[in-house]
């Protein structure tokens, strides 16, 4: 176990709005100054090439952890959809081109899987997280979230394809309140595990 001491910044490797409020919200209580790249005056883009989530949040984390000189984490996550042949995944902020945003991300693949009957249309989402110093990655954990796509959206809160996601008891990832989300999605989990393991840090 790598101790770090004296540490008391930790900086988030994201710029979406929506990673940060959960990231803040699931990293509340740690003995850490949790920042953002604007707050800390970081412009930092991040070419996410690797060939695994873990990866790509690797990547992210130490790239981020040296452009701050302190404690950095970072994702990477994506939507893994059965009848895609679990795509779109780690392509998921990317599916159908630069050209679309959230809603229109969500509307391709809801237009993708018009003919796919119900009960095979089961997806999850996957994140990995990564803590790292500037000397290296010290953590990564995974988590999932499984659900099925829906056809329709519903639902106000979350982001990206959380309106279209139907969750085990019938609801969506954006009908979910905010302490429902986190206690079963995926960021969650795998962030409650990181938090657990910066915890050790900061003692």
């Amino acid at each position: 176990m790598v101790k770090i001491t004296g540490v008391r910044r930790l900086l988030l490797a994201t710029n979406n709005p929506g990673k940060v409020r959960e990231f803040r919200r699931l990293l509340d209580g740690l003995p850490f100054e949790i920042v953002t790249p604007a707050a800390a005056g970081i412009t930092l883009d991040v070419v996410e090439d690797g060939d695994s989530y873990a990866a790509n949040a690797s990547k992210k984390a130490l790239a981020f952890a040296r452009a701050g000189g302190c404690l950095a984490l970072a994702d990477d996550s994506g939507i893994e959809v059965d009848a895609l042949g679990g795509g779109p995944g780690m392509y998921s902020a990317r599916y159908g081109g630069p050209g679309l945003d959230d809603a229109g991300r969500l509307d391709l693949l809801l237009r993708e899987l018009e003919s796919v009957p119900d009960g095979e249309r089961g997806a999850r989402y996957r994140a990995v997280v990564a803590v790292a110093a500037p000397t290296g990655v010290l953590h990564l954990a995974e988590a999932t979230f499984e659900g099925e796509i829906g056809r329709e959206k519903r639902g106000e809160r979350g982001f990206g394809y959380d309106p279209a996601f139907v969750v085990p008891g019938g609801r969506t990832g954006a009908e979910l309140s905010d302490a429902e989300k986190d206690a079963v999605s995926h960021r969650g989990k795998a962030v409650r595990d990181a938090a657990a393991y910066l915890r050790t840090l900061g003692e």
